[in-house]
């Protein structure tokens, strides 16, 4: 019979021992019995599996209901990657309701694939010159109606009518970074910063024949960063107050130019709902790893963290005493390389790396004792990037018989998708 585990987070110092496996939050949240229900529910599976945790996601979606203070949420995929998990946030037709509606997808062929889904409001996060999706759409009036392209510069608007898309939605990409002084905090995306910039480029798309629809502000260096960054919290606050008068400014530039108040003022991601939902001008915020709660996120002050996702490995060798090798486990999470974007081994306790070896490709070593053909947890450093190493989702929910499998639901990677 395999040990229990009594709470969820990053593994502590301490080594395993028999019987109950304990394992606590590294900023002492309510222990979760999460991982004791993974366990139980899917002791007949052999490891590698990813595991979901119904509880913890539909207590998770409440909580970003809560931080959002009625402003819509709409669903990042990217951060999510499976129809399954998509339908039980939306529902069975991917149309949400007045709290949770909308999808903000990360390729124009996955956008496409989501409206035959049923989802009648797909917001692409990041400019497409993908020649052959834009004729796809261009074809298509449903997703000409459903579909709002993201640009930034006049050469998007170019191929897209040069791939024969005409009067699509648009929406603008406004950079949402702090510069202080030469200092550049934020990520690089977009090259427009204010109204000063934005209106020539809605000027352009309108006499073009497109329909600019709204902007978008993501604010990554306060929904990407945790917040045990030293000075994380002043950069914060800075970025929030000098965007409250941008977004405003932004609204009015493009009602002014189009006639219409924009239907999308989007901003903030998961680690952001509260204060990117408590701007004025703000009509939506954007969320999708606050739904699986990657390691990443349990740093963040502003929300407890419930992790849903999780994925087993089996152990596989001892090469010595105080050593268990498990097989696979090199799901290294993107952004800057360094620790944090490894899998963090969550249960039993007290799995850590060897400095010297890491999470390696077809094996990786630890410190700490799991006897072969056992298994550990891990958790991903990052959200939807899981779903790229498996093909299934192993659905659990508590049952009357205590926690089961009640579904199997597949990944975009299960359904043959690969977005890129």
């Amino acid at each position: 019979m395999r040990p229990t585990i009594s709470s969820i987070g990053r593994s502590t110092s301490s080594y395993v021992t028999p019987g109950r496996w304990t394992v606590l939050s590294p900023t002492g949240g309510v222990p979760s019995t999460a991982v004791d229900a993974l366990e139980d529910a899917t002791a007949d599976l052999d490891a590698p599996f990813a595991a979901l945790h119904l509880p913890s996601l539909r207590a998770n979606l409440n909580d970003l209901k809560r931080r959002s203070g009625g402003k819509r949420i709409r669903i990042a995929s990217k951060s999510v990657r499976s129809r399954g998990v998509l339908r039980e946030v939306l529902g069975d037709g991917l149309r949400g309701d007045e709290s949770v509606r909308g999808i903000m997808a990360y390729s124009l062929a996955e956008a496409l694939w989501l409206v035959e889904s049923g989802c009648d409001d797909v917001l692409m996060g990041y400019p497409i010159v993908d020649r052959s999706a834009l004729r796809r759409l261009g074809t298509d009036p449903q997703a000409l109606e459903s579909v709002t392209l993201m640009v930034d510069h006049p050469r998007q608007l170019e191929i897209a009518r040069e791939a024969g898309v005409s009067g699509a939605r648009v929406c603008i990409d406004v950079d949402s970074s702090l510069r202080l002084g030469p200092v550049h905090l934020g990520v690089r995306r977009s090259p427009l910063r204010g109204p000063d910039e934005v209106e020539p480029l809605v000027r352009r798309a309108v006499d073009a024949g497109f329909r600019v629809v709204g902007a978008m502000f993501y604010e990554a260096q306060v929904a990407g960063v945790p917040d045990d960054v030293p000075g994380i919290g002043v950069v914060k606050r800075l970025s929030m107050r000098r965007l409250v008068g941008v977004r405003q400014a932004v609204a009015s530039t493009i009602e002014e130019i189009t006639g219409q108040r924009p239907e999308i003022i989007n901003s903030g991601g998961s680690g952001s709902v509260a204060e990117s939902a408590a701007a004025p001008a703000v009509t939506e915020v954007t969320a999708g790893s606050g739904l699986y709660v990657p390691a990443l996120f349990d740093a963040y002050r502003t929300f407890t963290p419930r992790p849903a996702l999780l994925f087993a490995l089996p152990a596989v060798r001892t090469p010595a005493r105080g050593l268990t090798t498990f097989l696979y486990g090199g799901y290294v999470a993107s952004g800057v390389p360094g620790r944090d974007r490894l899998p963090v081994p969550t249960a039993p306790a007290g799995l850590r790396y060897l400095g010297r070896e890491g999470a390696g490709e077809v094996q990786t070593p630890v410190r700490g004792e799991v006897p072969i053909g056992e298994r550990a947890w891990w958790r991903h450093a990052k959200a939807g990037e899981l779903c790229e190493r498996f093909d299934t989702l192993h659905v659990v929910d508590e049952t009357a018989h205590g926690p089961a499998v009640v579904g199997r639901w597949p990944t975009y990677r299960g359904e043959g998708m690969c977005f890129g």
